[in-house]
């Protein structure tokens, strides 16, 4: 068989053809090198950037729990001394949580629930504060009451509590006479449903037949929030007693408001609404992040 023959033209043109090749396959391996680099880059910018947040925010919840328990240190009155123990119970469950996973999370999921963990017990203090402080300081606007910074963290549990949960803050108006029965009714069910939901009686009794009961022989709320972590692999005594202890106060919490007495027609003034209200919203999303 002949051999083809080329002429010094067709091999000029052959190794151009060559040499273009490899030039282009050179630059699409340089412009990976180049996308992949700069995803490197916004990746490691963006964990930096979350991880600068969630220090500062972690720092600046240590320091209003320090400065919300020395100034519950320097109260010295009676009053609201059943909701007071409460409040103590909750800062001494998150101290114990913290103690066991503050360091180093064996799952780092607790290190999202121990920031939130944080502010709640923050809240709680500072909600007993306000309770206490009759000089009104810090005035609340009556339009912040109104609104509410919960988006879906309910409607991705049932649309029913989110629909309960908007009508309370509808009702919250410091100009409605009857806002304290109208939100403590629906708030406080939002807060028993999302754990009734999460944790049906049968599932917890199927899966727990030796759990914790009532007297009517319903699990008990310490047995769902149990049934909820162990699903989720993170059944830990300390946080199964932070999360009753929480969910505790703000339920007690309701009770104080509902008896109000302080104010005209039995409001509190703008100061303390607030506080109850960032109280039991943020007592909320904590808990819709532990059954979620």
């Amino acid at each position: 068989m002949a051999r083809r023959r080329i002429n010094a033209s067709q091999l000029r043109s052959k190794l151009r053809q060559l040499e273009s090749n490899q030039r282009q396959a050179v630059n699409r391996y340089n412009q990976a090198v180049r996308n992949y680099n700069s995803k490197v880059r916004t990746a490691v910018n963006q964990y930096n950037q979350a991880a600068r947040a969630h220090n500062a925010r972690v720092r600046a919840n240590r320091q209003r729990l320090k400065s919300e328990l020395s100034k519950l240190a320097s109260q010295t009155t009676a009053r609201y001394s059943t909701f007071r123990v409460s409040v103590e119970s909750v800062h001494d469950a998150y101290a114990r949580y913290d103690a066991r996973f503050g360091d180093t999370p064996e799952d780092p999921r607790h290190a999202e629930l121990l920031d939130l963990a944080e502010r709640e017990s923050a809240n709680s203090v500072a909600v007993m504060n306000a309770l206490l402080d009759e000089g009104g300081e810090g005035q609340a606007d009556g339009d912040e009451l109104c609104g509410t910074t919960i988006t879906t963290e309910l409607s991705c549990v049932a649309p029913d509590l989110d629909a309960r949960w908007r009508g309370a803050v509808f009702a919250r108006s410091p100009q409605n006479p009857d806002a304290a029965r109208h939100f403590c009714t629906s708030a406080r069910e939002v807060f028993v449903q999302m754990l009734d939901l999460r944790a049906p009686n049968n599932e917890v009794l199927q899966a727990m037949p030796s759990c914790e009961k009532t007297q009517q022989g319903h699990p008990t709320r310490r047995a769902k929030i149990h049934y909820v972590l162990a699903k989720k692999g993170m059944a830990v005594a300390e946080l199964e007693e932070f999360v009753q202890r929480d969910v505790e106060n703000v339920l007690e919490l309701f009770g104080v408001f509902n008896t109000a007495t302080h104010g005209p027609a039995g409001r509190y003034d703008m100061h303390k609404l607030s506080a109850i209200k960032t109280r039991v919203e943020e007592g909320i999303q904590f808990l819709s992040s532990v059954v979620a």
